[in-house]
């Protein structure tokens, strides 16, 4: 069982992923610069959960045991349960500053509990069973498990079926008596090579002829077949220099993304959980959407509150501080930030029990706090850069301040209140700049779905035609 930071690298040496870093492959994931901040941001989700006074958040005790668990492979057995969880993510983002990854298998795991649920009760399979099982193993051994829901999709205006290349979207090439066999991709996998597991789900709501496209299922991600392309962020190569100009050097930016390779894998029955049941892809896909939307005003809340902070020491460190403006400025972001968490907070209250017995949030609204992220955090970004100033994107190197030639250079003209080392202006600078750049605002602006899709779920869940009888009531209009 994996409990500690050691005993979480110590399993990923054991895997040996097939995974590539820049046209080339990675013999040793846990040694590799560019993917050592990622692991220790994941390893975050197991130490904090050993410390006494995180007891109540970090873990849970497992409704198929009754053992204690992390909260990571829990599944909502109330709205308690939903407030926790977002709790936790805003907690752990205090810690990393930065995505600690396992959120995405465990709004897949609690995705699958429920769905597979309903689809063995309209078609007699026996999905629910098998994901069980899968899921108290899960538990034992704390594994950490990618969510696999995005294909690269290929010709957006086409059907999976109707792709020039099948392999565009993940489906079964084979169907064995002892399993089936998998071909595709799977795009923006965060924290997968540095998790255990994949589970691989439609990633869209299938229509006939799709079917084999309609499949989720579990598997271990050093299975023959799987390849791992790591994606480039922006400024990741500052994670393999030393000094102040790597920003958040200890924990990754974002997840580590990976692109996923499935040539040919093979996945036994007992870990296959949908296997061309169309009629619940699009359930399945809305599902995870929810459940994932529903993180977003926790981890990014806590992200947030980090780089309020480190925007308010900025200008403590520019003599900036007593400033109206700048007061003013603080207190937007913190509006802004907590009409996020807020957000969050109210999906979950909201929530509800599904017919397996596991609680959902509220769909409506865990979307409207994900669609708010996707504003907010541009406009916190923006507000941050307003207040660090214009010396943030012309800093010199960190090489500059320890030359010999340079540094009394800096070190003068880069003073700001007098007392305050250059070097501690200089390093809370380049954190603003590692939080609030490049990746991180993508991931805020696609992560669990771009603002559209957010937009069409508003128009399905919105009930406009209950809000047009309410307002002809109001106005005594009989038709």
């Amino acid at each position: 069982m994996i409990r500690t930071k050691k005993d979480y690298i110590e399993s990923l040496k054991k895997q040996k992923l097939n995974v590539y870093y820049k046209g080339e492959r990675v013999e040793d994931v846990t040694t590799h610069p560019a993917l050592i901040p990622h692991i220790n941001a994941a390893a975050m989700t197991y130490e904090l959960a050993l410390r006494p006074e995180n007891e109540d958040l970090m873990t849970a005790a497992s409704h198929l045991t009754g053992k204690k668990i992390n909260r990571f492979t829990h599944i909502h057995q109330s709205v308690d349960d939903l407030l926790k969880k977002v709790l936790m993510l805003r907690l752990i983002s205090h810690e990393t500053g930065s995505c600690y990854q396992r959120c995405v298998g465990f709004d897949a795991m609690n995705t699958l509990y429920m769905t597979t649920y309903e689809i063995d009760a309209a078609h007699k399979t026996k999905y629910f069973s098998r994901f069980v099982e899968f899921l108290k193993m899960v538990q034992e051994e704390n594994f950490m498990v990618v969510g696999g829901m995005t294909d690269p999709k290929g010709d957006r205006s086409k059907r999976p079926s109707e792709q020039s290349d099948p392999d565009l979207f993940v489906h079964i090439v084979e169907k064995r008596e002892d399993g089936i066999v998998i071909r595709g991709a799977k795009a923006h996998m965060t924290g997968s090579v540095n998790s255990h597991y994949i589970l691989i789900m439609p990633t869209q709501n299938m229509a006939k002829g799709d079917e084999a496209y309609a499949v989720a299922a579990a598997i271990p991600l050093n299975t023959p077949g799987i390849t791992l392309i790591f994606g480039r962020q922006s400024n990741e190569e500052r994670k393999l220099e030393e000094g102040i100009d790597a920003g958040n050097k200890e924990f990754g930016v974002v997840g580590g993304e990976a692109l996923i390779i499935f040539d040919d894998v093979f996945v036994p029955w007992d870990r296959v959980f949908m296997c061309g049941e169309i009629d619940f892809s699009g359930l399945l896909v809305e599902r995870f959407a929810t459940l994932h939307r529903q993180n977003y005003g926790g981890c990014k809340g806590g992200v947030s509150d980090t780089i309020i902070g480190a925007t308010a020491l900025a200008a403590q460190y520019q003599g900036t501080a007593n400033a109206s403006h700048i007061k003013d400025k603080l207190i937007e972001m913190m509006h802004l930030t907590e009409t996020v968490y807020a957000g969050s907070v109210a999906c979950s209250a909201m929530g509800s029990k599904t017919k397996s017995g596991a609680f959902y949030p509220d769909p409506l609204l865990a979307n409207c706090t994900k669609h708010n992220i996707t504003r907010n955090i541009y406009e916190i970004s923006r507000l941050a850069h307003d207040i660090a100033g214009g010396i943030m994107a012309t800093l010199p190197f960190d090489q500059d301040l320890r030359s010999p030639e340079t540094g009394k250079h800096v070190r003068k003209y880069l003073a700001g209140v007098e007392g305050v080392p250059v070097e501690s202006r200089m390093k809370i600078l380049r954190l603003i700049e590692n939080m609030t750049g490049g990746t991180c605002l993508v991931e805020s602006m696609h992560g669990a779905g771009p603002p559209q899709s957010q937009r069409v779920m508003y128009q399905r869940l919105g009930n406009l035609p209950q809000k047009i009888k309410w307002a002809k009531a109001l106005a005594r209009i009989n038709e």
